[in-house]
């Protein structure tokens, strides 16, 4: 039972972000990105904090020990954004609409493997780590999937963008993009099998779960939102950001009964 919910829910992280991202960018909701980015900074914060942290430390494993892990997570996730292998999203946001584009078609076309290249390893990395949530509890599993799941949705949107570009056939790039995405279930499998039997790696692997999740809510996610805006827009972000919140809050709930 607890392989085919890592099944569904590296799936539905891995591939369902990237439909979910194509139907929002075909239905031309793509200005929504903003308050996605907050939805998805809310869900990955409430996840680290408020499910994968305390079950890691409530394992009776030393909190030294955790916290250095949490420590060493976080430079090793900063130097993976400084690789450019693990956040490619904050490019999407810093190009614009991609209207100046100057680049040969071979160029464009590194990119999009580029694109693709770095979606794959971190939808391996994701499956690996929501495989991890599940054998320590079903609503642990549930919280990784769904922060997972919201975080990559509005990054996809970009991903589409920039694929597209290389092809003349929009649906040959969701094909690409479900693909890498459908990487994460292969995390997940490889997870199970090296997790299952060496139960002591959990809190650990927990813990390098929430240093991944505040790195990219507080170094990717939220520098984006960082903007000179109204009251009004700066309200709708808040909202959102606890609407992230509350997502974790009630599919988790809906499994603890």
């Amino acid at each position: 039972m607890t392989l085919l919910n890592i099944l569904i829910g590296t799936f539905l992280a891995g591939v369902g972000s990237v439909l979910i991202a194509a139907m929002l960018a075909r239905a031309l909701l793509s200005r929504l990105t903003q308050q996605l980015l907050s939805l998805a900074a809310g869900a990955l914060l409430a996840t680290a904090f408020m499910h994968l942290l305390p079950e890691a430390f409530e394992s009776g494993t030393s909190p030294h020990r955790l916290f250095l892990t949490l420590l060493i997570g976080v430079v090793f996730f900063f130097l993976l954004d400084k690789a450019e292998l693990w956040h490619h999203g904050h490019e999407h946001s810093h190009h614009g609409s991609y209207e100046h584009h100057h680049h040969h078609n071979d160029e464009k076309m590194s990119g999009s493997w580029a694109v693709l290249l770095g979606d794959s390893i971190h939808a391996f990395g994701d499956g690996i780590l929501v495989a991890a949530a599940f054998l320590v509890d079903t609503t642990l599993g549930v919280a990784a999937s769904v922060a997972i799941l919201a975080h990559e949705v509005p990054h996809h949107i970009g991903d589409l963008i920039v694929l597209q570009q290389s092809t003349q056939q929009p649906q040959k790039a969701l094909i690409k993009l479900s693909m890498a995405g459908g990487i994460t279930v292969l995390g997940g499998l490889c997870g199970y099998a090296l997790i299952d039997g060496h139960q002591s790696l959990l809190p650990y692997l927990l813990t390098v779960a929430s240093s991944s999740y505040i790195y990219v809510a507080l170094a990717d996610l939220i520098p984006q939102l960082q903007k000179r805006l109204s009251m009004s827009a700066t309200l709708a972000q808040i909202i959102w950001l606890f609407a992230g919140i509350a997502l974790v809050t009630i599919s988790t709930s809906i499994f603890n009964n």
